[in-house]
């Protein structure tokens, strides 16, 4: 039910909610009034931790979920509008209980929920609501957009009636955004340069106390210091700044002040013992102290008790607290990864916290089976998770979530099945955000028809392909302690692009063999010593296509050789067998050689040459490929020799390997390994004339966000494409680039789109889909790429429209950033584009705009995030766009 309630001036009285002389509606409840999923039982409300390391998680964006209560979705404050990605769409606790069969049936075994907590509604000098749960006003209530206490009760209640765990998403570094400072104030003034939020509602200032004591230019609030009174952080290398200024504009709390720990400490014990939720996602918890979540988690203070100890009291023997540390790792790097290992363990070998979201396997996740990059990343990767300091048992380990882009945003449907499948047979607790198992692309998108994104559709299908097929990965991890509790060894990779994967997992004694084809075509993967006896056998447990034709055998030698299809995922469990047989009955035939060549390669093509069985029938595989091998004929005096084609080779610092295969003995040769270093030409240069950054028409204007003033983030400079072969290198030089919200791409504020038309090609479309417009001069793309500041994903035309982005490519292309240039450099790979066996006459056109899971919106008027040009929203979106720019080949 509702009241109305009117909050009075003193402070005193701050613990009404909204501050002075506002009226709100506010949620209140009790367990007489549940919802349809039932009343709270008092007998399931509190119940026994579950054990970590066996459970699936499913992540829900409650607002975007599932509407149970049409009542509770407007507000009144100009909040809600399922027509808008900024605006509050209606999902709440009500509706989500009522889909727990769906969740359940799915496999999954606890729920996580965004921050039910009492939320700024509506930022509208952002243009922005807070659907999300992350801007708090009263870190102790339930918003009314999602509920009552009593649903929240009810919704656990049911949940561990099922044997199922609740996840509460947690935020300690800050609250909503009440206010501003353009610059940092001088210590004993903190009035200087404040200013209010002058659209926030429905109130000023928060509604708790003492989070609601925010005006420095009260003297008695000002020495609370509740808050930091800081600007927001420009450099994301400070420490200080992390700790201390803005994320994002959003205010950011002294935790420091025992009084806002003890808020904070008391307000989230309150869901512990109120609701009986059994863990915490600590939001941005690289922005907070180690030592501040080292005492979140585990003090034993009487009055204020870490959260561990709160649960303990309960009966729960095992309240897990995992942080976010976002961050996009680098392959073969580990500085995120060590960022991390700082809040799993202090530097005395403490625990800090049980758990840490894993984003540097997020990051090799995608650039191996979305972006195509070698597969000797994931191996890398894996290799990391056992390393000493943590639990890998108790690390949430994920595809996507709502912070990023969906996976197939980028990448195709074959290649998050392999990922799913690699978090099924990992230890870690896997994480699935909602919609993936539907096919998600937008990146908040609602499974109820009636809102934001969802098309007028609800989308709780059990029988999709790509729910059924997940239903299946999870039943195999819930079935055998083996993928939770294993430890994983890496025994092939490819460190030349897309391929094979293979690991070995360990466990009480048994053994299993995971491997994975991230590419495009059958992949032969050997010799593979995979650590197992001589008498091994293999049976397969799992492929996730069940029409799969990948192999797995032994040769002669004893080593095992893979045969996998394209975008194959394969598991085998290992047996004890008889003796090989093939190695004795084999012995006496030679294996066929292939002589050595050059470490340094600079043509397009390379002649190679060796010995092997006359009249063997051999191929030569270059990285692997089994679909683009050579046939080699063997003269009578067992001598043979082949060109082998290089076109797509790019990246000189990539080794590549030739290998000779025998189909009939099942026997490969030693690798050959090399590097290429491309001849680039330049065959194009344009000029773009400065300030012209103003959209099709000139007026356009960008955001009114603090974050664009001043910048010219879309103009650009200067083009110059590069060709080698059927490849490309495309270096675009902005007027400036800034790194405002720490990308791991090295620049922010600015996605370009870059469209190419290929000479003497059918087909290809004129639509710049997501963009609302056409290519000028009659062009029509083939390939079609959009880079910023998180992402670089390629597409090509076939099912591209308005609204489509196209067919995603699995390889992206490798992207640098010269900072001191303000140069962005694309290169991408003729493999990536169907080795175009002439690049003459090819047409380039570059347009720049913003992206944040989709094109930035745009209408008359630009708003926070928004574009404006006068002309309404339909315009087309981007603010420069270049000449066409059409290639002049070199002669061969």
């Amino acid at each position: 039910m509702s009241i109305r309630l009117i909050a009075a001036c003193p402070i005193a009285l701050a613990l009404l909610l909204f501050g002075c002389n506002k009226t709100v509606k506010v949620s209140t409840g009790d367990l007489s009034t549940a919802g349809t999923c039932g009343h709270a039982s008092p007998e399931y409300l509190h119940t026994t931790s579950p054990d970590w390391r066996d459970q699936v998680i499913y992540f829900v964006m409650t607002d975007r979920f599932a509407d149970g209560d049409s009542d509770n979705n407007d507000q009144g404050e100009g909040e809600y509008d399922p027509a808008s990605p900024a605006h509050y769409s209606g999902g709440d606790l009500k509706g989500l209980c009522q889909q727990l069969d769906y969740i359940q049936q799915l496999g999954a075994t606890a729920v996580w929920i965004t921050p039910p907590v009492l939320n700024q509604w509506w930022d509208g000098e952002q243009g922005f609501s807070g659907y999300h749960g992350y801007w708090a006003s009263d870190f102790s209530r339930v918003d009314p957009h999602v509920g009552t206490l009593a649903d929240y009760q009810a919704l656990s209640s049911e949940l561990h009636r099922r044997g199922m765990a609740l996840v509460q998403d947690v935020v300690l570094n800050h609250t909503g955004n009440y206010f501003h400072y353009d610059h940092v104030p001088p210590v004993d003034d903190p009035s200087e340069g404040y200013r209010r939020n002058r659209d926030s509602r429905p109130s000023a200032a928060p509604g708790q106390w003492p989070f609601s004591l925010n005006d420095p230019n009260d003297p008695a609030q000002r020495e609370a210091a509740i808050y930091h009174w800081t600007p927001m952080i420009r450099d994301f290398r400070d420490r200080d700044q992390e700790l201390r200024f803005q994320l994002s504009d959003l205010d950011d709390l002294n935790t420091e002040n025992p009084v806002v720990r003890n808020a904070l400490f008391d307000s989230y014990a309150g869901w512990i013992r109120q609701v009986g939720v059994d863990a915490f996602r600590i939001d941005t918890a690289f922005y907070l102290t180690p030592s501040l979540l080292q005492d979140f988690a585990w003090s034993r203070d009487p009055r204020h008790p870490g959260m561990r100890e709160v649960a303990r009291h309960l009966g729960a023997g095992d309240f897990l607290l995992f942080g976010e540390g976002f961050g996009n790792e680098k392959p073969y790097e580990k500085v995120v990864e060590r960022r991390i290992d700082g809040y799993l363990r202090d530097e005395a070998g403490k625990p800090v916290l049980p758990g840490m979201l894993d984003f540097p396997l997020y990051s090799a996740l995608g650039d191996v089976f979305a972006r195509g990059q070698p597969t000797a990343v994931l191996a890398h990767r894996l290799q990391r998770l056992m390393r000493p300091g943590q639990d890998p048992g108790l690390q949430p380990r994920f595809v996507d979530n709502h912070d990023v882009d969906r996976f197939l945003a980028n990448g195709s449907k074959a290649g998050m099945s392999q990922a799913l499948l690699m978090l099924m047979t990992i230890p870690g607790i896997p994480v699935i955000y909602y919609g993936t198992e539907q096919g998600f692309r937008g990146q908040r998108d609602s499974m109820f028809a009636g809102g934001y994104g969802s098309q007028g559709v609800n989308h709780f299908d059990q029988s999709s392909p790509l729910y059924r097929q997940l239903q299946r990965i999870i039943a195999m991890r819930n079935g055998d302690p083996l993928f939770r509790r294993g430890a994983p060894v890496p025994v092939y990779s490819d460190a030349s692009g897309a391929g094979a994967l293979i690991y070995r997992i360990d466990f009480d004694g048994r053994q299993m063999l995971v491997a994975f084809n991230s590419a495009d075509h059958r992949a032969l993967a050997g010799p593979v010593d995979a650590g197992l006896p001589r008498n091994s056998d293999l049976s397969p447990v799992f492929h996730l296509d069940e029409q799969d034709d990948s192999s797995a055998r032994f040769d002669p030698g004893g080593q095992l050789l893979f045969e996998l299809d394209a975008h194959a995922g394969v598991v085998w469990e290992v047996h004890r067998g008889p003796e090989n047989p093939v190695a004795a009955a084999s012995a006496s035939i030679r294996d066929p050689q292939l002589e050595p060549i050059a470490d340094i390669v600079r043509s397009a093509a390379l002649s190679v040459h060796g010995t092997a069985e006359p009249g063997s029938e051999l191929q030569l595989l270059l990285d692997g490929n089994m679909e683009r091998a050579a046939e080699v004929r063997v003269m009578d005096d067992g001598s043979w020799q082949a060109s082998v084609d290089l076109d797509g080779m790019v990246d000189p610092q990539t080794p590549h390997r030739l290998q000779l295969w025998w189909p009939a003995q099942h026997r490969v040769s030693a690798a050959r390994a090399f590097h290429v270093q491309p001849d680039w030409k330049t065959v194009a240069i344009a000029e773009d004339p400065s300030d012209d950054d103003g959209g099709p028409n000139g007026s356009y204007r960008y955001p009114l966000d603090k974050g664009w003033s001043g910048l010219q983030a879309g103009d650009i400079r200067r083009i110059e494409v590069q060709a080698w072969q059927g490849s490309l290198r495309i270096a675009i030089d902005m007027a400036e680039l800034v790194a405002a919200w720490n990308p791991p791409n090295g620049f922010d504020h600015l996605a370009l789109t870059v469209f190419l038309q290929l000479p003497g090609r059918e087909g290809g479309s004129p639509v710049m889909p997501r963009q609302q417009g056409e290519l000028p001069d009659g062009m029509r793309w083939h390939y079609r790429w959009r880079v910023g500041g998180w992402t670089a994903a390629g597409f090509s035309s076939v099912d591209a429209d308005a609204d489509n982005e196209g067919q995603p490519l699995k390889l992206s292309p490798l992207l640098e950033t010269d900072g001191e240039r303000q140069r962005i450099l694309l290169t991408i790979p003729a493999t990536s584009i169907g080795h175009p066996a002439n690049l003459d006459g090819a047409r380039i056109w570059i347009n720049s705009w913003d992206f944040d899971g989709d094109y930035r919106p745009l209408d008359d008027d630009p708003g926070g995030y928004q574009f404006g040009h006068g002309d309404g929203p339909a315009g087309a979106k981007w603010m420069d766009a270049s000449p066409i720019l059409q290639l002049d080949m070199p002669d061969r």
